[in-house]
């Protein structure tokens, strides 16, 4: 029997949400001793099911959680209890309609899935206030809780409510004051849109203006903030000091600014899903299969680092895949293997917690092929084994990662307000040829996926966290900064930039950056905006590739490419790297590099190939942390590292592909999971679908 749970103080949770209310037969204690051998040590229950809470308008069952939470704390396992107001049970759909959420307005969402509902309605407040607090104040003093989850995956819809819109407006006028200048702000004399009162300004249903669009984007992101703010603030009303507050965020919600969402929470936690099987070979490019799980072995470190990015602190993954997570057409379970090397990717990012969404394959319901640790049957299988091993794994470990930080060698800067503005104008196409509204993040990934295949370490930061740092501090501790896609910024986001190569730090450009400014408007000077003469290079004109361009240099490899897009580039005393290798791009620069005061800027005129973003990253970091430990290695090995509290380098090496590979030690390690001294210039083996965990001291 382990420690107890509510008093663990250190080692990383290891665990899976669980339902008992779900099951059609009782088996509690089955699955908490199936739990126990598996080496679990936390589960999260209670959030999906208001319903069962509260069956009737005002009458509350709350006991029957009582048996889980005592079994679970017998056996030393720990609980996050979730506030459950996120599926609304039939009598207050049937009692309120009007509570129904929006997608077009006047267009309410039919009632039968789950957050179809205007959270900001008073009548759905009243009632998510009432049994947050019957809830809450049951069990707060419960000592297997050690922490509440208010509401799930928040962000799913933009409300369109006559109430939320009414606001919206209330919220413009106080912004600028009058209508003259929203007027002016917006460029509203286009296509005859001024108005000559607040009462004019339309709903957002048929708008086409990028202004109104980004300024409703951020309206709704502040909704949801507001909206987890104030749960927090009930729950903290009962909550103790060994208690933490957070929700799940779903990164790619339409309606979350993460940074703004976490600060009223004690810790950050997400639901990253990846796809599996040949998604994870790292010599693959598989395309994702869902618009809610990545592909690749770098999308997976990618969703690892944005989940760091929103607090740059410890985070706790709340749902991942056990099994194939999706309908019923989406079936990749994990190869042997995969399970650990996802859990530990995550951890050597900053996970503190690992939590399988979820214990039971539910045998009804819309996610009735969303596989759990336990399939239908219920019978342990080759899912519960390798879950098991793994809890074993990181039970191991103890308390050797405690206050881990993941080292960084390149910082990608991260723009919500980008992303809602390419999510309404894209600059890219799809494979279909139409607008594609994820081109924000497949900018981004193609520079994150870059410093993955340069063999580097990726710390997300966003905009305003560049800020808090000043020009100085940003480029003393991120001494190679990319700025993938930063189209909304203000004079001083551009002026950080320029200053932060100015104070030494190597400063890479991506397309579309800085081009528009806070209200998103396209700025009236030339481009990179505010950056053209510190970088030496401009630029007047852009094009769509439909296909990749080869590249004509001298410093990248023939298999560096341009892709999807064509900056004309024309340097102005910066050196050129590459030019487009075809008769009209050719006469522009690709990429060029210029030295500005102690440091330089790096503007790429593309979206990069993997081969170019990676080259484009070993220009800059041509000896990363990870050559500390393993000089040679190129993937399928990834070597992820970084600091805990004792001062000690724990190193996590991965071999993601089928052929086994082995790796030379530069350094002495010891082997964090059975304690063996591995002296340098020994070799290790990796077998397939591997990762070893290291400690130097």
């Amino acid at each position: 029997m382990t420690q107890r749970a509510s008093h663990r103080t250190s080692g990383i949770l290891f665990g899976a949400a669980y339902y008992a209310e779900y099951h059609r037969e009782e088996r509690t204690r089955i699955d908490l001793d199936l739990m126990v051998e598996a080496g679990v040590s936390v589960i999260r229950v209670g959030e999906s099911v208001w319903s069962t809470w509260e069956p009737r308008d005002g009458e509350f069952d709350l006991d029957w959680l009582q048996p889980v939470l005592d079994q679970a704390h017998a056996r030393g396992i720990a609980v996050i209890l979730g506030t459950p107001t996120y599926a609304v049970p039939p009598w207050l759909q049937s009692a309120h309609p009007e509570i129904a959420a929006e997608r077009r307005s006047g267009q309410p969402v039919p009632w039968g899935a789950r957050q179809e509902i205007d959270f900001t309605h008073p009548a759905f407040r009243f009632h998510a206030e009432r049994v947050i607090r019957a809830v809450v104040s049951r069990y707060a003093d419960h000592p297997a809780v050690i922490g509440f989850q208010v509401d799930n995956e928040p962000g799913l819809l933009l409300l369109h409510n006559r109430g939320t819109f009414r606001r919206f407006v209330a919220r413009l006028a106080a912004r600028y004051g009058d209508v003259d200048t929203l007027n002016r702000e917006w460029g509203l004399t286009y296509w005859s849109h001024r108005i000559a009162d607040w009462s004019e300004l339309w709903t957002p249903d048929g708008n086409t203006l990028p202004e109104y669009d980004l300024a409703w984007r951020r309206y709704q992101a502040d909704l949801t903030t507001e909206f987890i703010a104030w749960q927090a603030d009930i729950v903290r009303e009962y909550a103790a000091s060994r208690h933490f507050v957070t929700t799940c965020i779903a990164y790619p919600r339409p309606a979350v600014a993460d940074e703004d969402l976490v600060r009223a929470l004690d810790i950050t936690a997400g639901n990253p899903y990846y796809a599996m099987q040949d998604h994870l070979d790292a010599r693959l490019e598989l395309p994702a299969v869902t618009r809610w799980t990545t592909s690749g072995v770098a999308g997976l470190f990618r969703q690892a680092d944005r989940l760091f990015s929103s607090k740059q602190s410890r985070f706790l993954v709340t749902e991942t895949n056990a099994q194939s997570i999706g309908g019923p057409e989406f079936n990749l379970p994990p190869y042997p293997g995969q399970l650990a090397q996802a859990a530990f990717a995550l951890i050597s990012r900053g996970a503190a917690m690992i939590e399988y969404w979820h214990w039971h394959t539910l045998p009804y319901g819309t996610e009735t092929y969303w596989g759990g640790v336990l399939p239908h049957s219920l019978e342990p299988g080759r899912i519960y084994r390798e879950v098991a091993d793994l809890g074993r794994r990181i039970q191991a470990l103890g308390s050797t990662l405690d206050g881990f930080e993941p080292d960084a060698d390149v910082a990608l800067l991260w723009s919500n307000d980008s992303r809602f503005a390419f999510e309404f104008s894209p600059p890219l196409v799809g494979t279909d040829g139409a607008a594609d509204p994820g081109a924000y993040t497949r900018i981004f990934d193609a520079y994150h996926r870059g410093v993955i295949e340069a063999g580097a370490q990726a710390r997300i930061i966003h905009t305003d966290q560049a800020r808090g740092f000043g020009a100085a501090a940003l480029a003393e501790r991120f001494p190679v900064l990319i700025a993938p896609a930063l189209y909304i910024a203000t004079d001083d986001d551009l002026d950080l930039l320029r200053s932060y190569a100015a104070a030494g730090g190597h400063l890479v450009l991506g397309i579309r950056t800085g081009y528009a400014d806070d209200e998103g408007r396209a700025r009236v000077e030339p481009a990179p905006p505010r950056l053209a003469a510190a970088a030496g290079v401009g630029y007047a004109e852009f094009s769509n590739l439909a296909h990749p361009l080869a590249l004509r240099s001298e410093a990248f490899p023939d298999d560096a490419v341009a892709t999807l897009w064509a900056d004309g580039l024309v340097a102005d005393g910066a050196d050129v790297l590459a030019e487009y290798d075809h008769p009209w791009f050719g006469t522009f620069a690709a990429v060029t590099a210029h030295p500005h005061g102690h440091g330089s800027i790096t503007t790429v005129g593309t979206v990069p190939s993997p081969a170019l973003a990676a080259a484009i990253i070993t220009r800059l970091v041509p000896h990363p942390v990870a050559e500390a430990l393993v000089v040679d290695r190129a993937l399928p090995v990834t070597v992820s590292s970084g600091r805990t509290d004792s001062t000690s380098r724990a190193w996590f090496v991965f071999n993601w592909g089928w052929e086994p590979q082995r790796v030379t030690l530069a350094r002495a390690v010891t082997d964090a999971e059975s304690g063996g001294s591995l002296p340098a210039g020994s070799d290790i083996s990796l077998p397939a679908w591997s990762v070893t965990t290291l400690l130097e001291q």
